[in-house]
C-alpha cells in the first residue's frame, strides 16, 4: 500500500516500491531513466504532484438521473467518503493519479461484502498482468492472489490505449530521451556550478613549476575561491604569477536554454501551463485566468471524466442498477474573477435560470430567508412568475377590446383570447358630465360638450 507523504498526498518512492525499476532503457544521454530517477527532475515532479493534489482535493458527490432531472443520491457511499480505511481520501485519489500518471494506468482492489463496496486498495501496476477469458472478458492477475480476479474486483483505468491493446501507454514514452537529457543536464548543472570558480580562468607563472610547486600554488588558489562559496573574492597573487580570465564555452552556457526546453516539454507531455511549473516568461498576467480555466477544461477534466466512468460501476451497485452516477465538482477551479462572476450572475437573474439564493450558494454566503429569494424571475419585466401569469392576462384583455372595438362579437373575441365571457345589464352607459355643462334655467335641456 502507498503511505502518506508528509508534504504530499503520496510518496512517490513508496508508490512505487524501494528500487522498484520500470526502466525505459537509457537515452542519447547515456542516463538511465526509471521511477526513481524520473521524479528526481523537479518538472516532472511538479507536473506530476500538481496533477494528484488537485485532482485529490477536488468535491465528489453521487446522483440519480429520472427522466432528465438530477437528484442527489442519499445517503452517500462510505467508500465515496473514505476510499481505502487506512489512509485518508486525498492520498487515495493522489496515489490513483501518481499511478496513472507515470505507468499509464491505475488498478484498484476491489472488497465487498454482501454485495455492498466496503474497501478500495490502490495497486502498484507492475502487481499486476492482464488476460482475457475464452469469451473475451478481462481478467487480472495480482501478486499475492491465488486466482483471476474480474472486473467486478478489480477497477482498472487507462490512460492513452492504442488499438489493439488493452494496457494504457505511459506518458513517459513520450518523454524518455528529453528525461535522460534533463537529468544528464541536472547533473552537469550541479558539477558546473559546485566546482567551477566563479572567476574562471587560468594562472599563468614566469618559468617552470616543479609538480609539488603546481600543485601548492593550484590548492591555495581553490581554497580560497573555488566553489560559490569563494565567489567574488579578492585573489592575491605573488612570484609574477597572473591570473587570465576566460569565458565560458557557448556550447556549455546554452545547458540553461536546454533545461527550459526540457521543462516545456515536460508540461506538454502532462497538459500542464508551464508557468505552474515555474517557467517565467511564459504567458503575461492578462493571460494567466484563461490559461489556468484553458488547464482545467483540456488538461484536468479528460483525467477526472476517467475517473467518474471507472467508479461509476460501483454507485450502480448500490442504486439497484438506476440511472447513477459520481461528479467531481470543478466549479471551484474554474472559478472567474469577481467582475466575471457578477456579469453572468445578472445574466442569470434577469434571464430566469437562477435565484437570488442560487447566487448566494453559488458565492458560498448564507440564504436570505425571503421566499421572494427563492422565486425565479421572468426576463422581460423582472417580475416573478406568479406576476408574469396576470401580466399575460392584461394583455389578452387588450386584444379582446381591440377586436371587439374593430367590429367582431363580443363574445366570440373573449372565447379567442381565452377570457370568461361577462353578462351585460342592458342598460346604456352613462357618461357623467361636469355640471358646468348643464343650463340651470332647463334641467331638461341636453348636455352640451365642449
Amino acid at each position: 500500500m502507498f503511505d502518506i507523504f508528509s508534504k504530499r498526498a503520496v510518496s512517490y518512492q513508496a508508490a512505487w516500491g524501494a528500487g522498484d525499476d520500470w526502466s525505459l532503457g537509457g537515452s542519447l544521454a547515456d542516463t538511465q531513466v526509471n521511477s526513481e530517477t524520473a521524479l528526481q527532475i523537479n518538472a516532472i515532479f511538479s507536473a506530476i504532484s500538481l496533477i494528484s493534489d488537485t485532482v485529490a482535493t477536488l468535491p465528489m458527490d453521487s446522483f440519480t438521473r429520472t427522466d432528465g432531472a438530477r437528484a442527489p443520491f442519499r445517503p452517500k457511499p462510505s467508500w465515496m467518503t473514505r476510499p481505502d480505511i487506512d489512509t485518508t481520501p486525498a492520498a487515495f485519489w493522489g496515489a490513483v493519479i501518481v499511478s496513472l500518471m507515470l505507468d499509464g494506468n491505475a488498478f484498484i482492489r476491489v472488497f465487498s461484502r454482501n454485495g455492498r463496496v466496503v474497501n478500495l486498495n490502490v495497486l502498484s501496476p507492475s502487481a499486476v498482468e492482464i488476460k482475457r477469458n475464452g469469451i473475451g472478458r478481462v481478467m487480472f492477475k495480482v501478486e499475492n492472489e491465488d486466482r483471476l480476479l474480474t472486473s467486478d474486483e478489480i477497477i482498472f483505468i487507462p490512460d492513452i490505449v492504442r488499438p489493439g491493446h488493452i494496457r494504457g501507454v505511459s506518458r513517459v514514452n513520450s518523454l524518455k530521451q528529453n528525461w535522460g537529457l534533463a537529468l544528464a543536464l541536472e547533473n552537469y548543472a550541479s558539477k558546473f556550478f559546485g566546482s567551477g570558480t566563479q572567476t574562471s580562468g587560468v594562472i599563468e607563472f614566469p618559468g617552470s613549476l616543479t609538480a609539488e610547486q603546481a600543485a601548492a600554488l593550484q590548492n591555495g588558489f581553490d581554497s580560497r575561491h573555488k566553489g560559490w562559496k569563494g565567489a567574488h573574492k579578492t585573489a592575491i597573487i605573488s612570484g609574477g604569477a597572473k591570473y587570465v580570465q576566460t569565458s565560458v564555452e557557448n556550447d556549455k552556457a546554452q545547458f540553461l536554454d536546454s533545461r527550459r526546453l526540457a521543462v516545456e516539454d515536460v508540461a506538454r507531455a502532462f497538459n500542464v501551463p508551464p508557468h505552474l511549473l515555474g517557467l517565467p516568461g511564459t504567458t503575461s498576467y492578462a493571460s494567466v485566468e484563461q490559461n489556468n480555466l484553458g488547464w482545467v477544461t483540456h488538461g484536468l477534466r479528460p483525467i477526472v471524466s476517467k475517473l467518474e466512468s471507472a467508479f461509476t460501476p460501483l454507485l450502480e451497485r448500490e442504486t439497484g442498477g438506476e440511472d447513477a452516477f459520481i461528479r467531481f465538482n470543478l466549479d471551484g477551479l474554474l472559478r472567474a474573477d469577481i467582475n466575471s462572476r457578477m456579469s453572468a450572475y445578472s445574466v442569470g437573474l434577469q434571464s430566469g435560470f437562477l435565484t437570488i439564493n442560487d447566487v448566494r450558494k453559488l458565492e458560498e454566503l448564507t440564504p436570505v430567508n425571503d421566499p421572494t429569494a427563492d422565486t425565479v424571475r421572468v426576463p422581460l419585466a423582472n417580475v416573478n412568475v406568479d406576476a408574469a401569469d396576470l401580466t399575460a392576462q392584461n394583455q389578452r384583455v387588450t386584444m379582446a377590446q381591440k377586436l371587439i372595438i374593430a367590429g367582431f362579437d363580443p363574445a366570440e373575441a373573449l372565447a379567442a383570447m381565452g377570457l370568461p365571457q361577462i353578462a351585460h345589464t342592458g342598460v346604456p352607459s352613462v357618461q357623467l358630465q361636469g355640471i358646468a355643462q348643464i343650463n340651470p334655467d332647463d334641467p331638461t335641456s341636453e348636455y352640451k360638450v365642449d
